[in-house]
Formats: C-alpha cells, structure tokens, sequence
C-alpha cells in the first residue's frame, strides 16, 4: 500500500514549549501518533513501556499510542510530572489551534514541539503495525526544513493557521517515516520495499487508485507495461502473496472503513465502490476475508 496517501492530519494537537531545567511534560492524551522534536537544547523522551530515547535539537520522535508519555530534562528528573493535554480536546475532535494548541512563551533553552495525529481506520491500522513504540530519526536529514517551517508556524496567530500547521505535521511524519524505514540495517515492511520496486510499485499505486476495476493479471500486466509471468513472480517475491489475493485483502479493508465510517454508505454502496457488482457477491468475499458480514461490521462500529 502507500503507506500515506489515506492518512491526514485535521484539526491536529500543536504545541511548543520554552523549558528550563528540571522539566517532566507528561502528555496523557494518547494519541495514535505524536511526534515530538526539538529546536534548541534537549531532552528524554520517557515512553510508558519502552526504553528512554535522547532528544537533541533537531532529532523528531515518534511514538506510537495509545500509551502515554513524558518529556523529561534527563532520566530520573526531579521534576515533578505535569500533564499536558488533558486541558485540550483530542485530536480527532476537530477544532482550531486556540482550542487545541498550546505555546508557552518562556525563556529556558530546550524548545519543544509537539504534534498529535489522528489516524483512524483499517488502512491507517497497517502503518501502526509496522511502528515500533517508539521511533528516532537524528536531525541532518530532509525534515530539518519543514521544522524551520513548523516552528514559525506554531509561534503566531494566522488566518488558515490549523490547515498550514497539518499539512506541515503530513510533511514531518512522511519525512520522518521515510527515513526511519529506509535507515542502515534496518527492516522495513513487505509492503513498503515492493513500492521501492519500479514495477511492483507501479502496480500497488494502480490498484490502490483504482480498486474498483475490474482487474485481472492480464490487465495489470499491460498497465505495468510487463509479461503475466514476471509481474506475477515479483509480486510474490515482493509483496508475498498474489495480485488479485493481495488486491481483494486490500478492497475488503477498505470496505470495512467505509462501513465503519460516520456518513457509512449502503452496503451496495460499498460492494460497488471496490469493484463488486452486486452486495451478495460482496457480502460473501467478505466475510470470508474479514469473517463477519458487512452488516455486523457496520453494528460495531455504531455502539
């Protein structure tokens, strides 16, 4: 899949911090992501469950919820916690930077930023999956100018403020991802590395943009501009099972996060929106993917 063409910040949790030492922020809202960097000075990201990561300027954190964390001068502080967040609604409640936001205006040397993400659904629970508790990715690298960006923004108040400052929390979290996943030794998701690949990748971005196409390996093949035979040997080498297996998975998630949605659609609706003719066909596949049927998917996601 890619990995963030269906995630997008709206109405995100900012916030900055001018801080002397000893400091503990203990951010209790748990959001599904929260990056934290710093612009001077530094710090210790202190998860719930995890190892403590150092945090010198420029250096972005990201951790994953819904544990909380603490944002501390060193491990062991003296300072006692003080919560942020539970003054402010939760990120995916909407809302502008005067509800949400928070900017303290002092004059210590460890300046932090923080940004909660919402990330809801299905397609956003794979790149949670493949996320450890905690991740660093050290300043130098190609998210240093969307923090000069980042920081402006969050110091004033602006018309179109909370779009300029999610569209920069979609900048920093791909950039930051990016590199995390594409670090020295590192072990990136299946799905990640076959969209490195110039024909599996371009063959992920077809059946993502258009899932209900009637698609065939025959088809895809001459979209991709390659043999049956070869797009169906990388794309097992790469992404681990078939096309047409890996396309229908991919058409039932994205079903059951349109049955969960808030404005859910027919199951009809649904069944012709990733590529079923009719809702029993539908209703079938899926639940021999998923094993529930639509309608029980879209009761749970009502209560």
């Amino acid at each position: 899949m890619d990995a963030f063409g269906d995630l997008r910040a709206h109405g995100s949790l900012f916030g900055s911090s001018a801080l002397s030492p000893p400091w503990a922020l203990h951010f209790v809202d748990g959001a599904p992501l929260t990056l934290c960097t710093v612009l001077t000075g530094g710090g210790w990201i202190v998860p719930d469950h995890g190892t403590p990561e150092p945090l010198d300027a420029y250096d972005t954190v990201v951790v994953r919820g819904p544990g909380t964390f603490t944002f501390v001068d060193e491990p062991g502080t003296i300072a006692e916690p003080v919560a942020c967040g539970e003054f402010c609604a939760a990120p995916d409640q909407g809302g502008t930077r005067h509800r949400l936001g928070w900017h303290d205006s002092g004059d210590g040397p460890t300046t932090l930023i923080t940004g909660a993400y919402p990330v809801r659904g299905e397609i956003g629970r794979r790149l949670l999956d493949a996320l450890p508790v905690v991740l660093r990715v050290a300043g130098g690298g190609t998210g240093d100018a969307v923090l000069d960006h980042l920081a402006a923004e969050v110091a004033v108040d602006a018309p179109g403020q909370q779009v300029v400052l999610d569209r920069l929390l979609d900048w920093m979290l791909v950039c930051t991802l990016r590199e995390w996943f594409d670090r020295p030794g590192g072990t990136p998701p299946a799905w990640w590395t076959a969209q490195r690949d110039p024909v599996i990748g371009h063959a992920l971005r077809l059946l993502h943009a258009e899932p209900a196409e009637p698609w065939t390996v025959g088809t895809l093949a001459d979209r991709v501009g390659v043999s049956r035979s070869t797009l169906a040997k990388r794309f097992g080498e790469l992404v681990g099972e078939p096309p047409l297996t890996y396309l229908t998975r991919h058409r039932m998630t994205l079903a059951a996060d349109l049955l969960a949605g808030r404005d859910a659609a027919t199951v009809a609706e649904v069944a012709r929106a990733v590529g079923y003719a009719d809702a029993f066909s539908f209703s079938a596949a899926f639940k021999r993917v998923r094993g529930a049927n639509p309608s029980e998917v879209r009761r749970a996601a009502s209560r």
